[in-house]
């Protein structure tokens, strides 16, 4: 009998080091395909088709389960983020933070969660397509690029259709495209 006791015992040991090991492992399995990807020159903008790393500026990405869709510029995603039928997909958003990248190429090192950044709307730097949205992590960092560059700051929740629009056209003089007429030649 108490050798019939010490078997189960074990049996039971093994199948709860079994179940540890397995819970251990489906958490960091779901962070990994949920976390920020770099971005390749031959990647193409998931609305607008265009090549990404031929624009300056903060681009954007959404990571869900179902893959990965990249943005040529903030505003791209944000502007494909605030659609009814995109919100619903479970994607983890990522912007560039521009207090640790060069404009002219940011640092796939320093994408952060575009849910948190605080953004500078309509600073004079060129851009992709559309209004120019500079993230930022750091609140300070942004309202250094208002001081030097102009804009204003905005938060995630605060930027809606309607301030993409207004940003797009006093960027771009009213025309609401601007930069990607200037790259004719894709």
């Amino acid at each position: 009998m108490k050798s019939t006791t010490l078997s189960f015992l074990r049996a039971l040991g093994v199948l709860m080091f079994g179940l540890l090991l397995a819970a251990c492992g489906e958490p960091e399995e779901a962070a990994q395909s949920l976390a920020p990807v770099a971005f390749h020159p031959s990647d193409e903008c998931h609305v607008c088709g265009m090549v990404i790393s031929d624009f300056p500026g903060p681009k954007g990405e959404a990571v869900s389960a179902a893959g990965v869709r990249k943005f040529c510029s903030t505003a791209e995603m944000l502007g494909w983020w605030l659609q009814p039928e995109n919100r619903s997909s479970q994607a983890k958003l990522y912007v560039h933070d521009m207090g640790r990248s060069a404009w002219h190429a940011p640092d796939d090192s320093h994408l952060i969660d575009a849910t948190t950044a605080y953004y500078v709307v309509g600073p004079r730097l060129q851009g992709a397509m559309g209004a120019v949205l500079a993230s930022f992590a750091d609140e300070q960092a942004a309202q250094n690029l208002v001081a030097e560059k102009g804009g204003r700051v905005v938060r995630f929740e605060q930027i809606d259709q309607e301030l993409l629009q207004e940003a797009a056209a006093a960027q771009h003089g009213g025309a609401g495209h601007g930069a990607h007429g200037d790259h004719s030649g894709h």
